[in-house]
């Protein structure tokens, strides 16, 4: 009995363990989508990620939050449904309309979570817990766009932000759930001065106040996140430039949107990118920044790593990790053959590549070992740091529908690289899935 009892234990542990842990980008688990991620650290210092729970590639949202807490930025754990407009988690009595990006600030006791629905209208719930159950949620009246952020200065005085194009800003009354009217301005940063598309976020380091958005300043794209800065909370801001651009993390990237935190010392941008050929279908991420002398960001690349180590060549790597991908490719759910849930690079053709940064190999490495399903021959060309350099190996592989586990040689990889891998095969024809890879 003890034995048995002892197994279930073991069990439940591991099960525990694989819905709980979730290191490296993507931070959310396999086929969960969660978008416009607002990091916030409470008092007991944990970090709790707010964001909108995406659902079909067919448009933005839904009716639901998820939540992601951790205490180290590598193991996430997932609450799915943490506010919603509709069934047990409603919070919104008001309405059943789509909830597009949220917030959450604390004060006094009680956590309030921002929230902006599909009607473009803003409202508040609350809670005594920063994981919730927020309940008797009403709106703010004179908000009428997306995406609210709320700031409190060092005095103790809240500020709300929110807007699309233009962003406006008031102060917020004491009861943190209305705000005063008469302080409302507008165009506190603009798209024209500095390329400002949507998601407000506002922080204050050494005496300078930040202002993080949606950034649209290249290709034409609300790619990047980018910030201002002002000596004042409510501006005037003067652009500072991009913190972070998710162009080419998928075949259809359209926007971002974000939040920046500081965690046991260090700082944090926390983003999203794009899934399987949608704009609609977003992933959350993250990756550590700093800040000069002069208090601007210098600009950092997404990684696969994240605010973990780099990934290390000898232990499975799981496709979905990759940050670059480049064609058709994209990351999608596997099909349901698999034995265990898993995101891969599907719809791969002759010419794509995907690369992950970074990449541990150590003392070197000998063998480059993948899972794939193929409809085609084809090859994989295995490339450290950049795609037009010599390969340090190439897999063969032919068709075969219910998968393999192939290896080639490989040489000249050791210490840490970006890995890239460029996909060969008949033009014009969707050659393989790939579901993990390692080295050996």
């Amino acid at each position: 009995m003890l034995k048995t009892i002892r197994i279930l234990f073991i069990l439940q542990f591991a099960f525990y363990i694989l819905h709980s842990a979730f290191p490296q980008n993507p931070i959310c688990p396999a086929g969960i989508y969660m978008a416009d991620p607002t990091a916030r650290v409470d008092k007991n210092g944990k970090m709790y990620v707010y964001g909108s729970r995406d659902e079909s590639p067919d448009y933005y949202c839904s009716q639901r939050y998820d939540l992601l807490s951790s205490t180290d930025l590598c193991n996430w754990s997932l609450t799915e449904n943490s506010f919603s407009t509709v069934g047990k988690t409603d919070g919104v009595p008001y309405s059943d309309a789509s909830l597009y990006a949220p917030d959450m600030m604390y004060k006094d006791g009680t956590y309030f979570l921002y929230y902006c629905l599909s009607d473009f209208t803003g409202g508040v719930a609350v809670s005594r817990s920063p994981a919730g159950e927020f309940k008797n949620g009403q709106p703010i009246e004179g908000v009428g766009s997306i995406d609210p952020n709320v700031f409190i200065d060092d005095d103790g005085q809240a500020y709300y932000y929110w807007g699309q194009f233009a962003a406006k800003a008031a102060r917020l009354n004491p009861d943190m759930k209305t705000i005063d009217i008469s302080s409302v301005k507008d165009s506190v940063v603009t798209e024209k001065e500095h390329f400002f598309h949507e998601g407000s976020f506002v922080f204050k380091r050494n005496g300078i106040y930040y202002f993080v958005y949606t950034d649209i300043s290249r290709q034409d794209r609300a790619t990047c996140l980018g910030y201002s800065t002002s000596t004042d909370p409510l501006g005037p801001f003067k652009y500072g430039g991009v913190i972070i651009d998710n162009a080419g993390c998928d075949p259809a990237v359209w926007n971002n949107h974000g939040s920046v935190a500081e965690f046991k010392g260090k700082w944090y941008v926390f983003y999203h990118r794009s899934t399987q050929n949608s704009v609609t279908m977003r992933k959350v991420c993250v990756e550590p920044i700093t800040f000069r002398e002069d208090g601007s960001i210098p600009e950092v690349p997404m990684t696969s790593q994240g605010a973990g180590n780099p990934l290390k060549a000898a232990e499975k790597i799981d496709a979905g990790r990759a940050c670059l991908m480049f064609g058709n490719v994209r990351m999608e759910m596997q099909n349901a053959e698999y034995k265990a849930p898993n995101e891969i690079l599907a719809g791969i053709r002759n010419g794509d590549r995907a690369a992950w940064k970074y990449i541990d190999f150590g003392a070197g490495v000998k063998r480059f070992t993948v899972h794939l399903r193929a409809w085609q021959a084809g090859s994989i060309a295995v490339v450290p740091d950049y795609p037009w350099r010599e390969p340090a190996g190439v897999l063969e592989f032919t068709a075969a529908d219910n998968g393999q586990t192939l290896s080639c040689n490989v040489s000249g990889l050791e210490g840490v690289h970006t890995l890239w891998l460029q996909f060969y095969g008949e033009k014009d024809k969707d050659l393989f899935e790939l579901d993990w890879i390692r080295f050996e």
